[in-house]
Parts: structure tokens; C-alpha cells; sequence
């Protein structure tokens, strides 16, 4: 038996996995929920949420930022994007995108005009002009000839098979192609070809074996038949690309259905021309990585080199500039990325952080001393009984908070202050389920689902419930106590002091701390100093947290530190 006094003032580490109780040098807690770990290390009951708009079902929540002075959110649902500017909805366009998975679009945005992408979905572009807003499908550029500068390659579905040109009955523009093997069906109607050097278009198909075509080129009948021919990259047929972004002024896109592993950028500043040409250095690339095993191109990433984040691994391009001639890629870690929905990396720290395949790490993709090799240390490594099937994501560079919904409504939150070695995971809860999560101009909005309707919503300071209509408590308990490196059998605690700042309301182990009832006055911010309470009784199961701090209280409470004095055995 003995006594001690023991002090907690730093929670670095917030709400730790129960793997880690016996961990006698973590600052952490076992439960953190609807609190924030400041920079200081000190706790403080989390913003408000102020309604925004009520919206006709779940959505996206894409940013668009054309200046200072031009900054929209788009709300995304169904065949609608709605446009706010400063919290109001100032109009809505109707898109073209009929039951497709929202979640798995992805974006990238150049000056006035965002880039969508989705695998189902040719790409389109959203912009903004004199005009108002406008959504149009992305078209790659047409030649003189009605020729188009699109991507064209091999599948493997083509090894083996030859194509035989003769003429049509229809006019000197259109020929029939015949194979040496079936190979066609209905699903080639539209699908352009390249043959002999000449673009083509199937019109209409024959047989298996045969399709009518047409070409606004000039063509002759080569004398045997052509193993050399490529079919459009992108397609109806083939996919379209699943991911985008732009690096060094090219268009780039990432992986589609039937070309899951490759990548195609644009020539520079010409973001619609996707022609190798003579492979001048300007002009468009197109690569493939190799690997023993399947790669799903998840997402791109444009920071300091281009990051592509695949299905099982993440790879680089670390050339600049990048030209058709000098293109250095290769994986560098194993985690890999999911591909169902779109989880955007967030830029932190100079470092891209992203959520792995299982659900389960949120990694850090950062570059060595030497600046040569990338590695993906894992930040939820305490918490990782936080990560429940993540399903959007977004981090707040003012407030160093990075936001992960849960699929099953609740959001995990890292504060992240890399100064003083703050890695702090919590859970914001709500009445109601978290669905998505951006931030924008500085602000956290999410859409939430209540009561089987669907909110806009943002975090606000000046908010101490949730839309004037949704109590939320805060709850933090601290770890199972360890006294001289034992863990003891029995624990009495005789007293408990809070030291706290701006505080009005607190309850230790449920019994309400007495506060002085002059800081309830409206201009009060609150109570500075410490609380106590006396007594607190006899703990024999010491795996159970020996103090909570908790209130369902509407008011504020910011916690710096908690000490404990008692006795114990073992």
C-alpha cells in the first residue's frame, strides 16, 4: 500500500486503443469524445454546428475557389449541383450524371473549371464565366480530318487478332473490317479505332466477325491483314478514367476499368491533347506500371513529384521537369488505397496523407532526409479502434484538424500539432450521422443526416449546441492508473482537482463540480482556476478509468490539467 499524487497536463495523444493501457509513457485518455487537444496539450469542448440548409438527399461537398473574392461550395446529390456563396444557395445546375456512385467521383480543379472524372462516366467539366455556371462533357481535340487527340492502346482481349480492310457498299468513306476470330459485339457501336494509322469509328456491327466503319481520312486497302491496331483508351466500352489531376501544366487521368494500372497526361498546356506525336518533350505521355501484381490506380496526387496511390501501393514520378523522354516511376511503399469512393488526400505538413485499403491506417506519405524515397508512417497507430470503414475526409489547415466520417455516422478527429508533438485522435458525435466532410474558406462543413432528412452544416465557435436544436455532451476518462510502473489491484481516491480556463460547467465521475455563480452572466467567459471534489471513493476493478470529466451542458469548458491524490495496493 501507498500513496500518490498524480498529475495529467498533456493529452497528446487523445483517445488510445485499449491495447495501449498498459503503456506507462503514453499521455492519452480512454475515452475522447466531442472534445478538442489543443496545441498546449490541454482539452476544449468542440464547436457547434450551425444549419446551414436543409438538402434534398446525401451529397458531396466540393470547393470552388476561382479568387478571393469569388469562393462557392458545391453541393452535389442526384442530377444536381447546387452553388453557395457565403452560405446562401445561389443557383443550381442540372447534370447529366444518372445513377452513378457519387462517392466514387473524383475532381481537380484549373483556374475557372473543375474537372470531373468517375469510371462510369465520360469526364466533365463544370465552369464558371460572364454567364453564370455550366456543366458539358469534356471533348479531346478534334483535328482537321475529324480525327480527335485521344489516348488509343492495346487490350489484352486484342492479342491475336487481325483486322482485314475491304471496301463498302455504302460510300468512299466507310469500309468493313474483318477479324480472323470473333470478336465483335452490339457494344462496339461508336467505339473509335485506330487502324493503319487512320481513326475510325464502327458504325455498325455484322457478325462477330464483322463491322461496317467509317473515317473522314483518305485510306487505301493494305494488301494483308493488320495485327498493329489500338482502340481508344477511354470509352463506353473500355471505362473511363477514374482519377485526375494536373501536374506541371498537363491534364493527367489515372486508371480506367479495363486499363486499371496506367496513366495519361497531356501535352503541356493543352489539356484536351492527349497525342504522343514524335515524343517531343512538350508533347502528351502515357505510361504503365509494372509490377508482379495487380495495381488499381485509386488517386493522384500533384505535390512536390506526382504520387499515384494504387489498390496495393504507392508510386512516384520524382522527374522535373517531366518529358515523354525522362520519366522516372516507381513504387515506393505497400499500403495501397481503396478504389470504391473516393477518399481525397489531404496535404499536411508538406506530407500527403491518406486513408489505406483497409480501412484501418491513415498514413503519411513523406519524403526521406534525401529527398528520394517516399515512406508511409501510419498516424493512427494508438487508435486505430477509431477507423470504422472511412467514407470522406478532409483536413482544416487553421484549426490542424483532419476529419474522418465513419460509415456509421461518427466522425474521427486528429489534432494534429506537429510543435509540440500533438497527435491526438478523438470522436465527434452528433444526434444524428455524419456523412460527408469538406473543408472550405477555412471552414468544416459536413452533411448530416436527421431524422431521415439531410443537412448542410458547418462547425462554428460561436455555436454551444448543435443548430439550436441538438444537445451534445463532451466525455473524456482517463487510462487504467499506473502508480511506480504497477498496476494496482485497489485504488482510493480522496481528492481530485481540475485546473481549468473559461469553464461553466463540469462533472467529475457524474457529481457536478461546484463553480461560482458569477460566471454565468452572459459577458463572463468562465471560470479560471481549480475545481475540486473530495472523496471520490474505492476502485477495485482498475482496468475501468479511475475519473471521467463530463457535462451535457450547452456551455464551455476548456480543461488543462487533472490531478489525483490517493492511495493504492497491488
Amino acid at each position: 500500500m501507498g500513496n500518490f499524487l498524480k498529475t495529467q497536463n498533456m493529452f497528446s495523444f487523445g483517445e488510445v486503443a485499449p491495447e495501449f493501457y498498459a503503456a506507462n509513457s503514453i499521455n492519452g485518455l480512454s475515452v475522447l469524445e466531442n472534445m478538442d487537444v489543443l496545441q498546449s496539450g490541454g482539452l476544449k469542448r468542440r464547436s457547434g454546428l450551425k444549419q446551414i440548409s436543409q438538402i434534398p438527399n446525401d451529397a458531396i461537398l466540393v470547393p470552388f475557389k476561382i479568387s478571393e473574392t469569388e469562393k462557392y461550395l458545391l453541393v452535389i446529390y442526384g442530377q444536381t449541383i447546387d452553388v453557395y456563396e457565403n452560405d446562401v444557395k445561389i443557383t443550381s445546375v442540372t447534370n447529366s450524371w444518372n445513377g452513378i456512385n457519387l462517392k466514387q467521383i473524383q475532381y481537380a480543379q484549373r483556374f475557372n473549371t473543375i474537372f470531373f472524372v468517375h469510371p462510369d462516366l465520360k469526364p466533365q467539366i463544370f465552369t464558371k464565366d460572364s454567364d453564370g455556371f455550366h456543366i458539358k462533357q469534356f471533348n479531346f481535340h478534334v483535328n482537321q480530318n475529324m480525327s480527335v487527340n485521344i489516348p488509343f492502346m492495346r487490350f489484352d482481349d486484342m492479342d491475336g487478332v487481325s483486322i482485314t480492310i475491304s471496301n463498302s457498299d455504302i460510300d468512299n468513306n466507310h469500309a468493313v473490317f474483318t477479324t480472323n476470330k470473333d470478336f465483335w459485339s452490339n457494344d462496339w457501336v461508336n467505339e473509335r479505332l485506330l487502324v493503319n494509322d487512320i481513326q475510325w469509328i464502327v458504325q455498325s456491327v455484322q457478325n462477330a466477325r464483322s463491322v461496317t466503319v467509317y473515317t473522314n481520312s483518305s485510306f487505301s486497302f493494305p494488301g494483308t491483314a493488320l495485327y498493329d491496331w489500338y482502340v481508344a483508351a477511354f470509352s463506353n466500352k473500355r471505362g473511363w478514367p477514374m482519377s485526375v489531376s494536373f501536374h506541371q501544366n498537363r491534364l493527367v487521368f489515372g486508371g480506367t476499368k479495363s486499363a486499371p494500372n496506367n496513366l495519361w497526361m497531356s501535352k503541356v498546356g493543352d489539356y484536351t491533347n492527349f497525342d504522343a506525336g514524335t515524343g517531343l518533350d512538350d508533347e502528351a505521355i502515357f505510361l504503365t506500371l509494372l509490377s508482379s501484381q495487380h495495381h488499381q490506380i485509386a488517386t493522384i496526387v500533384s505535390s512536390e513529384n506526382l504520387q499515384i496511390l494504387t489498390s496495393v501501393g504507392e508510386w512516384a514520378i520524382l522527374n522535373a521537369p517531366l518529358t515523354p523522354s525522362n520519366v522516372n516511376v516507381k513504387q515506393h511503399t505497400s499500403v495501397g488505397s481503396r478504389t470504391d469512393v473516393y477518399l481525397p488526400p489531404q496535404q499536411i505538413e508538406g506530407a500527403t496523407v491518406f486513408i489505406s485499403q483497409s480501412g484501418k491506417d491513415v498514413r503519411e506519405l513523406d519524403l526521406d532526409d534525401l529527398s528520394q524515397h517516399y515512406n508511409a508512417n501510419d498516424l493512427c497507430l494508438l487508435s486505430k479502434h477509431l477507423m470504422n470503414t472511412p467514407v470522406s475526409l478532409a483536413f482544416n489547415q487553421s484549426t490542424h484538424q483532419l476529419f474522418i466520417v465513419m460509415d456509421d455516422g461518427y466522425m474521427a478527429v486528429l489534432n494534429k500539432h506537429p510543435n509540440t508533438e500533438i497527435n491526438a485522435w478523438g470522436k465527434y458525435i452528433t444526434d444524428g450521422c455524419f456523412k460527408y466532410v469538406s473543408v472550405f474558406d477555412n471552414k468544416t462543413y459536413v452533411v448530416v443526416k436527421r431524422q431521415n432528412n439531410f443537412y448542410l452544416e458547418k462547425f462554428d465557435d460561436d455555436c454551444l449546441d448543435d443548430c439550436q436544436a441538438y444537445n451534445f455532451s463532451y466525455k473524456i476518462s482517463a487510462l487504467p492508473m499506473i502508480v511506480n510502473n504497477h498496476n494496482p489491484k485497489k485504488v482510493r481516491a480522496r481528492k481530485m482537482s481540475v485546473r481549468v480556463i473559461n469553464t461553466k460547467t463540469l462533472f467529475i465521475n457524474n457529481y457536478r463540480v461546484e463553480i461560482p455563480n458569477y460566471i454565468y452572466e452572459p459577458d463572463n467567459p468562465g471560470y479560471s482556476g481549480d475545481l475540486s471534489l473530495n472523496l471520490l471513493g474505492c476502485q477495485i476493478n482498475t482496468i475501468e478509468p479511475l475519473w471521467t470529466l463530463s457535462s451535457d451542458e450547452q456551455l464551455n469548458a476548456t480543461i488543462l490539467s487533472v490531478t489525483v491524490d490517493g492511495w493504492y495496493s497491488i
